[in-house]
């Protein structure tokens, strides 16, 4: 089997397992017990509190909390599921995988007024200059709803706004009234928005392409044509210098779509058919299909409701594939398809009935394995078929336990497990297949390290190849077979970076490719000689216009948090930008499902840099920048952290002049929304403006309904509200449920009708009690994608109208127009 593989992704926004995720718009490969190019944890996010009372907590009142009675609290993590990344290309533009509060501008002086904090003056925006600021927003109605559990009585007024099947005229003419109102809001800036938008597509290659693979004496890439959309998947036979093949265009087959994904393509053994699955509703509902290559024409086989996994048999007749459940969406059962045949003749191989489990299918690097992988946020289980015996059954690699979570790949006679079997950060180990089920009997060959999370790894027949964190970096490690002693660091430059492993399918080399940048390098591609040490740059993300890195600084910061942590954030701006004074400054973060935010490079940012900001990360607990304490010191009784970790970030860059509250903005996607949501109600003053992306708010009606996409294995991460002391918890932080009267920030919030991770109604909801409740009479704006899901728009230049509406509300209130 042969699976297409891309450039390295990046990571936009997602609430489940990659989150995100996120938010892909090609999902194109595996090498490793995870996935072959980056792994990204997308999931959603919750927060919870015990024995607190059912009103938001000002900053001091939370303080107090946490030092008495959170104190002692600590728990558990997600693992390095590549079933649970979705992958996205910035550099591509394959996305779809992140405060509040001002009195009224006063009329006398529309160009500034006074920031309640004490003093400074606040750019007044174009819009508030406007009459269009005097229109009435929409107005959503209050029904009553009671939602009971354990003796707690909540209302949702505007509980009426869900609709599972997306089709009840009244909730659409709601969210389409609110786009309205948002498209006039805006309309100050529209021409300003647009500039902006040609701004960024401008930076874009048109003709984009990835770096070829050789993988069983083929080349394989991707690449992209000017001023078309979606991807097309090439080969080349034999030779990178023979003809092009065009396997799939993914123009042509995005034709009378709204939204169209590629999210796995996979060539059979022979090399002569081609099965990928495709999305044109952005549900993360897949339907696979076959296209012979030999004739280019498609096959008659349809596969519907995949979750997008499959893998081929080594007979080039049999595809392991996954579907998903019709109602809650989670992938669960794993059936074998026989070309040829029609679907409902298809064997069910494995079902998993655990609720708080879903399944995975891949072929092994070594092609002798299919692996079948159930996976759930804090336990793993693994099954193996033999490629060359696809009618035989799953074999059990190892049974689950409970906060056992591990991934296999194979080589030679041995299996190799990244696992976390005493190992907190985990190691790397190995077993033949015969005892695979007998713990001691597993060999250690990369025994836990202090200090430093094992992530990723891969193998070669010489060399083993791990991706470590350490410091908060993301590095690689080469390690002889032979000479282990010998084994050493790839070094690089810059004090702030990413580094990954890239796509390496064959065994049988010395060459490494991975993959590099930071938040002032452009994405770049090597092959890395691991015999000599040396490094050949074999593309570097190209930006068109005028740009150079050296226009732009970088760097780290420790902030202390109120609990004496160290949190650090990472920056970058302009080198000429005049720090003397306090300028504008975007922070984001995520901090849910053990994802870690690097610092990479993005070219639409470049529109906000040039104009002036400060882009800031906070890497807030409930990452795994710092092994897997930092994620569970950031998640279940400890979620709070989260938020007061991004607080006291926001409030170290005012007081250290860097800001001020003011120009200081927020922006989060998916869990990263339920974080800015929950910091919107904690510290409303820290904040000029907010932006929320699918932003997981309605956390504790969410979590105690088993029937909607992603909760049940997620209890591990947020809690779970049927147990007393989790449901107060998460109710004491759900920003939903915390919406009181007061004054909030500038927020725009963001979501997608069909969205399967964050439900379209969460934000809805969220908008519409915020409108009622607000005190203020700040911008609320909610802008609904009524043809896509998580990710957003599709399209590598569409995606970016949603980027510049971002920017343009961001500018706007910054005065940077």
């Amino acid at each position: 089997m042969t699976r297409i593989e891309t450039a390295r992704p990046v990571v936009k926004r997602s609430r489940v397992g990659l989150s995100g995720l996120v938010c892909c718009a090609v999902l194109l490969g595996g090498t490793t017990g995870c996935v072959a190019l980056r792994h990204w944890w997308f999931p959603r996010e919750d927060f919870v509190s015990i024995g607190v009372p059912k009103q938001p907590f000002d900053t001091a009142e939370a303080q107090c909390l946490e030092e008495s009675e959170f104190k002692t609290a600590h728990t558990g993590f997600i693992g390095n599921n590549w079933n649970q990344f979705w992958y996205c290309m910035e550099s591509q533009g394959w996305i779809q995988d992140h405060a509040r509060g001002e009195p009224a501008p006063d009329p006398e002086t529309p160009r500034s007024r006074q920031d309640r904090t004490g003093g400074e003056d606040v750019p007044a925006s174009t819009q508030e200059t406007q009459s269009s600021m005097k229109a009435t927003p929409p107005t959503a109605q209050k029904r009553p709803h009671t939602i009971e559990a354990h003796g707690d009585v909540r209302q949702d007024e505007y509980y009426w706004l869900r609709d599972d099947e997306r089709s009840e005229p009244e909730v659409l003419t709601y969210l389409e009234a609110e786009n309205a109102y948002t498209t006039e809001q805006m309309a100050p800036l529209a021409d300003f928005q647009e500039t902006l938008f040609q701004e960024i597509v401008d930076r874009i290659d048109p003709d984009e392409s990835t770096v070829p693979y050789r993988f069983d004496h083929d080349w394989y890439y991707v690449r992209f044509e000017e001023a078309k959309e979606y991807p097309i998947l090439c080969r080349r036979r034999g030779s990178p210098q023979s003809s092009e093949q065009v396997m799939i265009d993914g123009n042509l087959e995005a034709e009378g779509h709204e939204f169209y994904q590629l999210a796995g393509a996979i060539v059979s053994e022979d090399r002569n058919i081609l099965a990928y699955a495709e999305d044109t509703l952005g549900r993360r509902t897949y339907t696979i299909r076959f296209r012979s290559l030999e004739t280019g024409t498609s096959l008659g086989d349809v596969l519907e409701n995949s979750s997008g996994g499959m893998a081929w048999a080594a007979d080039n007749v049999h595809l392991f594939y996954v579907k998903r459940d019709a109602n809650t969406l989670r992938a669960y059962q794993v059936w074998r398809h026989a070309l040829g045949t029609s679907q409902a003749q298809d064997d069910l191989v494995f079902e998993e009935a655990d609720e708080e489990f879903y399944v995975n299918v891949r072929r092994s690097k070594s092609q002798r394995y299919i692996i079948i992988a159930s996976y759930q946020t804090l336990s793993h289980e693994m099954r193996v078929i033999a490629a060359d015996q696809p009618l035989s059954a799953p074999r059990l690699f190892l049974a689950r336990e409970d906060d056992h979570e591990y991934d296999i790949e194979h080589l030679g006679e041995r299996f190799y497990i990244r696992s976390n079997w005493k190992a907190r950060d985990f190691r790397l180990m190995s077993v033949t297949l015969e005892h695979s089920a007998d713990k001691e009997r597993w060999r250690d060959e990369l025994p836990e390290r202090a200090g430093v999370f094992l992530r990723d790894f891969d193998l070669f027949e010489r060399f083993l190849v791990v991706a470590e964190r350490s410091d908060g970096i993301a590095r690689l490690r080469v390690i002889p077979w032979e000479d282990r002693d010998s084994a050493h660091e790839i070094v690089f430059d810059e004090p702030v970076y990413v580094s990954e492993i890239g796509t390496n399918r064959e065994i049988d080399t010395t060459t490494l490719r991975f993959e590099y940048g930071s938040l002032t390098t452009p994405d770049s591609v090597f092959d890395y000689d691991m015999v000599s040490r040396t490094r050949e740059l074999k593309k570097q993300q190209r930006v068109r216009g005028p740009f150079d890195p050296d226009d732009y600084t970088t760097g780290r910061v420790d902030v202390t948090s109120r609990d004496g942590t160290l949190v650090p954030v990472s920056f970058v701006h302009r080198r000429d930008l005049d720090r003397s004074r306090p300028q504008p400054l975007l922070l984001y973060g995520y901090g849910s499902y053990g994802a870690s935010m690097d610092p990479e490079f993005s070219s639409s940012r470049l529109s906000l840099l040039d104009r002036g900001f400060i882009y800031v990360i906070a890497h807030v607990r409930g990452g795994q920048e710092f092994g897997r304490r930092w994620y569970e010191d950031g998640k279940l009784m400890r979620k709070r952290n989260t938020f007061t970790d991004f607080i006291d970030c926001g409030q170290h860059l005012v007081d250290a002049g860097w800001t001020s509250p003011g120009l200081l903005f927020a922006h989060g996607g998916s869990a990263g929304g339920l974080l800015v949501g929950a910091v919107a109600n904690m510290a409303p003053e820290l904040f000029h403006g907010i932006v929320a992306d699918v932003p997981f708010v309605d956390v504790v009606t969410t979590m105690l309904d088993e029937s909607i996409p992603l909760t049940t294995f997620e209890y591990d991460e947020w809690g779970n509200p049927n147990e007393p002391d989790a449901y107060e918890y998460m109710l004491s932080y759900s920003p939903y449920d915390n919406v009181v009267a007061r004054d909030y920030p500038h927020m725009l919030v963001l979501s997608g009708l069909h969205d399967s991770q964050v439900q379209y109604w969460e934000p809805a909801k969220w908008v519409a009690r915020l409108r009622d409740r607000s005190t203020g009479s700040n911008r609320l704006l909610l802008q609904t994608n009524m043809d896509a899901g998580h990710g957003g728009a599709s399209g590598r230049f569409r995606r970016h109208r949603e980027t510049a509406l971002i920017y343009s509300f961001l500018l706007d209130l910054a005065g940077r127009l």
